[in-house]
C-alpha cells in the first residue's frame, strides 16, 4: 500500500535515511518498471546492431568513429543496468541480492551515463573543429590513436568518480538500492555530484554552439546558392544537427536541471513535500536518460552513410527485400565539406 501523500513537516537534520519513507511513497514502482522494460527491449537489440555495424564497416576507422565505438559500448553497459531497476521497481522497491551488487550496478549506470554526454560533446567539438581547422592541424587532432587516448582518459576519469561516489556507500538497512538518501554525513558525495552537474553544463554549451554553428553555416549556404544541387543536402543536413540536439535535450536536460534541488534536500534540512517531490521527479527524470539508449542508434543511422547502407542490406537479407534503395548521395557530394560534416564513416 502506498503511504500517505506527504507533509510539510520538516525532516530533522539527525534524521536517518530509515525515517524518509512518510516522504516517499511506492506509487511509480509499476510505472517505472514497465517503462524501463520497454527501454530495454528496444535499446539492447538497436545498440547490439549498431555495434555490430560499426565492426563490419570496411572502411578506415577516423576519429568519429572511435567515438560511436565508444557510445555504442557506452549505451549497452547502460541498458545492462536497467533489468536490475526493473527487478527492483517489480518487488516494490525491495533488493533482495547482495548489497555490493546494488553499488555496481548504481555504479555503473552513472559511470555510463556521463561518458555518453562526455562523448556526445566530444563528437559535436570534433564535428565542428573538422571544418575549422586546417589539414595538418585534423590529422594532428582527430588522429584514431588521439582519439582513442582521449576515450581511454574519459573512461578512467567518469570511472574513478562515480566508483568512489556509489562503491563506498553503506549498504542500506532496509533492503532498497535506487532510492532518495540525505548526505548529512557524506555531504563529499554530493559535491561531486555537483561536479557532475557543472561537467554536463560544459559539454550542453559546447554542444549547442558547435551543432548550432554547423546548423547556421549549412543554412546560410543552402539559402545563398539555392540553384546549385548541393543546396537540398545543406538544408538536410542542418536539420539532422538540430536533430541531434533535439535527443540531447529531451533525455538529459531535465534530469540536470532539477539535480541542483535533488542534492540540496540531501545535505539539508529540507521540507516532507520537497523531498517527495524532488524524488519523484529524479525518477521521472532517470526514464529520459535511459531513452538516449534507444534514440542514439537512430542518430547513427541518420547521420552515417556506412551506418545506413549497412542497415538497408541487413534489411534485405533479413526480408528478402529487392528493391531497397540505397542512396550514395552522401559520399558523393562534390563539396568536400558537406562530406566532413555529415560523414560519420
Amino acid at each position: 500500500m502506498a503511504n500517505p501523500t506527504p507533509t510539510n513537516s520538516i525532516v530533522p537534520a539527525n534524521e536517518s535515511s530509515t525515517s524518509l519513507d512518510d516522504c516517499t511513497d511506492t506509487s511509480l514502482h509499476v510505472p517505472l518498471a514497465v517503462v524501463y522494460s520497454v527501454i530495454c527491449t528496444l535499446g539492447f537489440p538497436g545498440n547490439m546492431v549498431a555495434l555490430w555495424v560499426f565492426f563490419s564497416v570496411k572502411k578506415k576507422k577516423n576519429s568519429i568513429h572511435v567515438f560511436l565505438i565508444n557510445l555504442v559500448f557506452a549505451d549497452l553497459l547502460l541498458v545492462i543496468c536497467l533489468p536490475f531497476r526493473i527487478f527492483y521497481h517489480t518487488h516494490n522497491g525491495t533488493w533482495n541480492m547482495h548489497p555490493t551488487l546494488c553499488r555496481i550496478v548504481s555504479c555503473l549506470f552513472y559511470t555510463n551515463m556521463y561518458i555518453s554526454i562526455i562523448l556526445l560533446g566530444l563528437i559535436s567539438v570534433n564535428r565542428y573543429l573538422k571544418i575549422n581547422c586546417s589539414v595538418g592541424m585534423q590529422r594532428w587532432l582527430f588522429s584514431p590513436n588521439s582519439t582513442r587516448i582521449v576515450c581511454a582518459v574519459v573512461w578512467f576519469g567518469v570511472s574513478a568518480l562515480t566508483f568512489s561516489t556509489y562503491m563506498w556507500k553503506p549498504p542500506d538497512p532496509d533492503n532498497r538500492c535506487f532510492h532518495y538518501k540525505k548526505l548529512l554525513d557524506a555531504k563529499w558525495r554530493a559535491y561531486i555530484n555537483m561536479l557532475g552537474l557543472v561537467i554536463f553544463w560544459i559539454v550542453f554549451i559546447a554542444l549547442m554552439v558547435s551543432y548550432g554553428k554547423i546548423a547556421l553555416k549549412l543554412l546560410k549556404k543552402s539559402k545563398e546558392r539555392p540553384e546549385m544541387p548541393n543546396a537540398p543536402h545543406y538544408a538536410r543536413s542542418a536539420k539532422k544537427s538540430f536533430f541531434i540536439l533535439f535527443v540531447f535535450t529531451f533525455c538529459f536536460v531535465p534530469y540536470h536541471m532539477f539535480r541542483i534541488v535533488y542534492i540540496v534536500t540531501q545535505i539539508t534540512e529540507s521540507s516532507c513535500f520537497l523531498i517527495y517531490l524532488a524524488d519523484k521527479t529524479n525518477e521521472v527524470a532517470l526514464l529520459f536518460i535511459a531513452s538516449n539508449s534507444c534514440l542514439d542508434p537512430i542518430i547513427y543511422f541518420l547521420l552515417s552513410s556506412s551506418v545506413r547502407k549497412e542497415m538497408l542490406h541487413i534489411v534485405k537479407r533479413v526480408f528478402c527485400v529487392h528493391n531497397v534503395a540505397i542512396s550514395e548521395s552522401t559520399t558523393s557530394y562534390e563539396n568536400h565539406e558537406i562530406i566532413r560534416l555529415e560523414e560519420y564513416r
